[in-house]
């Protein structure tokens, strides 16, 4: 085998290889791409962007944030856990106190047994309407805590409507109480004259008396016999010093001959409210209280209201 070499300058050189450098060179040719790609496969891998050690700290540090975010929901979530727990204790209180209320105006009321029941929960019930889509479905179920925070919520609802219907029931029988009339016209003193005809101190003739008179100590208080409105407070003949009070439901009530006015006109007074003093004023022999009731504007005898002890 022979090799010729050819320098920059043109130049030649020859070399001949027997069979043994011949085999030689043959391998050496051949080993050098095998080295080659050897050495290839041993070469370090160029680090790329998605897999270099600042990727791999970011992720470290982005999992650490969302451990942190969810150790801070616990946290929250275990705290309104613990408000929830607290305002279910409360709600409970509450409507203990709210059952036991109920329970006292309702004897203090005396309604009938069973009229208002609070201990119980309200009954319920109605058909199921086969037009409502997914009516035979199983309904959704929630928490058992927020279930019975709801039940709680709905059973105080059903007694603040009961309270309500028991508040507006005993204002309506407080207030018929109130223009119910009934007893004396006075606090102190004793009946003179009744209702009827009488002989007339004045003129010794028979005559209709349309009230009754109630004797006393002058400067006596005289008291409202039902709340009603005042429609008169001053002079009227025959009665001197007037007061007269419309209780509703066309009942009227007059109080006469009195020495002082303690109540105006327009003012809304109370059942036994103090309205003026006994006196001797218009058409009167001495200190007493001409008392009167009308019924739709008819003058009745007062001695069955006055029999009367209040309801």
């Amino acid at each position: 085998m022979k090799v010729i070499l050819v320098n920059e300058r043109g130049g030649t050189r020859s070399f001949s290889f027997g069979g043994l450098s011949k085999a030689l060179l043959s391998l050496c040719l051949l080993g050098l791409p095998v080295g080659a790609f050897l050495i290839g496969v041993n070469l370090p891998v160029a680090e790329t962007d998605v897999f270099d050690s600042r990727t791999a700290k970011a992720w470290n540090k982005a999992l650490r944030k969302q451990q942190q975010q969810i150790d801070e929901a616990d946290r929250e979530a275990r705290e309104q856990l613990t408000a929830l727990t607290v305002k279910l204790a409360e709600m409970q209180a509450r409507l203990t106190r709210v059952d036991a209320l109920g329970e006292r105006l309702t004897v203090a009321a005396k309604l009938d047994e069973g009229e208002f029941q609070f201990g119980t929960a309200p009954a319920l019930g109605g058909p199921e309407d086969p037009g409502i889509a997914g009516a035979s479905e199983l309904p959704y179920q929630p928490p058992e805590f927020l279930e019975v925070i709801g039940d709680l919520s709905e059973q105080i609802d059903d007694r603040q409507m009961q309270l309500n219907t028991l508040e507006s029931l005993l204002a309506k029988r407080q207030l018929q109480d109130e223009q119910f009339i009934a007893g004396r016209p006075i606090s102190r003193g004793w009946m003179s004259s009744r209702y009827g005809y009488r002989t007339d101190p004045f003129s010794g003739r028979r005559t209709w008396h349309k009230g009754v008179d109630f004797a006393g100590k002058k400067g006596s208080d005289v008291v409202s016999v039902a709340a009603g409105v005042v429609t008169w407070a001053e002079d009227r003949h025959g009665y001197g010093q007037l007061v007269e009070i419309n209780h509703g439901n066309g009942y009227s009530t007059r109080y006469g001959h009195n020495s002082e006015i303690k109540v105006k006109l327009g003012d809304v007074v109370k059942k036994g409210q103090v309205i003026a003093l006994m006196g001797s004023s218009g058409r009167s022999t001495g200190p007493h209280v001409h008392f009167e009731v009308y019924k739709n504007n008819r003058a009745v005898d007062p001695a069955s209201y006055i029999r009367r002890t209040g309801r």
